[in-house]
């Protein structure tokens, strides 16, 4: 497939996008139609941005481990028997296997195919039957290395060798996050929910990013937060998004001696949300993967005091999963469904000027993100 992106096709998806929110569409629904475009993300946007592996937790200790699939790329993480963290490419120098696979402790690396060992450094450490071969250089070989960051005691890689940090890419992102969550460290996995979506990676981060829908769709959670404390804001590649927890009857937020009484929500460009929720010492973190350019999957990860969710946390997790996905997966995927007509092919941005939750603009946002990797594509 070409992942050439024309002027004229860049042009098709920005016409009528203004930098001013107020005045601005939205882009064109194409791009969350065309699976050239999902090409050109992948390449763009999802090999050049920093994604979320794991907890720190689970690489705290040398000889830890973790395997994962970043984006279609095989990739691993490991922490040296010195302490050094690093990532790699996930196969072997002799005949392309994968090396490693889940998570968890080893002193060395073998290949399970032909028995190459590596060192947690990427270095290779024996090749049976080597010394019969001319010329083979075992110093010379070492896995391909894959930028690694911890930030905010959470893991994250990046495919592309050229990408500045991520704590400099967020600029005051840390901060906010750890005035929030200043227990983060000491938090521990605890739940996972997945789900499966029949809509655009980008209908469902454009879902997230506004509560105008939420006192038409979502009655429930607008009785767990106090709507007229809901206030998002836009930095550089994220948007926080914070609102008072409510006093309503519902207990799916309970507030009654908690310790954490704000719901703190950001996004982090590009597939990502990370949250903190009231209740107990809580972090949570979501992630949109592209299946597609019409499924999306969906992982919702829960970091808590303890690996067992309490009471109140489980009704918590019983209300995402029964009550407010469900909502917000019918509507992404009515979305979706209506993109595929003649009928719809850009709208409006609804903004409020004091910044409320009930704005568009965080969407708006996002979308500026969007057509700057278009532009990069549009470029080579």
């Amino acid at each position: 497939m070409n992942t050439m992106l024309s002027s004229t096709e860049l042009e098709k998806i920005a016409k009528g996008y203004d930098p001013v929110p107020e005045r601005s569409y939205s882009i064109n629904t194409e791009c969350y139609r065309n699976p050239k475009f999902l090409q050109i993300e992948q390449q763009q946007i999802f090999h050049k941005s920093w994604q979320f592996l794991c907890h720190e937790e689970k690489l705290r200790e040398p000889g830890s481990y973790v395997a994962a699939d970043i984006q279609g790329q095989s990739i691993f993480a490991a922490r040296d028997q010195e302490g050094q963290l690093r990532a790699f490419y996930n196969v072997c120098k002799h005949r392309g296997h994968e090396l490693l696979s889940g998570e968890g402790q080893t002193r060395s690396i073998t290949c399970p195919y032909h028995a190459w060992v590596y060192d947690l450094n990427g270095s290779l450490k024996r090749a049976r039957r080597s010394e019969t071969i001319e010329n083979f250089d075992i110093n010379a070989i070492c896995l391909n290395q894959v930028k690694i960051e911890t930030f905010c005691h959470l893991v994250f890689v990046n495919l592309d060798q050229n990408a500045s940090p991520l704590a400099e890419q967020t600029q005051n992102l840390e901060t906010e996050i750890k005035k929030y969550a200043p227990d983060i460290g000491e938090l521990t996995f605890a739940h996972r929910l997945t789900y499966r979506i029949k809509a655009n990676w980008k209908a469902v981060v454009d879902n997230f990013l506004e509560c105008y829908h939420c006192p038409v769709a979502h009655k429930d959670f607008c009785s767990l937060v106090e709507m007229d404390t809901y206030k998002v804001t836009t930095h550089g590649i994220y948007s926080s998004h914070m609102a008072k927890a409510g006093r309503s009857d519902n207990k799916a937020y309970a507030i009654e001696d908690a310790t954490v009484t704000d719901h703190a929500v950001w996004y982090l460009w590009p597939n990502m949300t990370l949250m903190r929720y009231p209740g107990r010492g809580n972090f949570m973190v979501w992630r949109f993967y592209p299946v597609n350019e019409n499924e999306t999957y969906e992982v919702f990860d829960f970091f808590l005091e303890t690996d067992e969710p309490n009471e109140a946390e489980l009704e918590a997790i019983k209300f995402i999963d029964d009550v407010l996905q469900p909502e917000d997966i019918s509507l992404v995927e009515s979305v979706q469904r209506g993109m595929q007509t003649p009928a719809f092919e850009q709208g409006r941005y609804l903004i409020d000027p004091s910044g409320s939750g009930m704005s568009e603009h965080a969407v708006h946002h996002f979308h500026g993100l969007v057509l700057d990797a278009y532009r990069q594509a549009c470029q080579q």
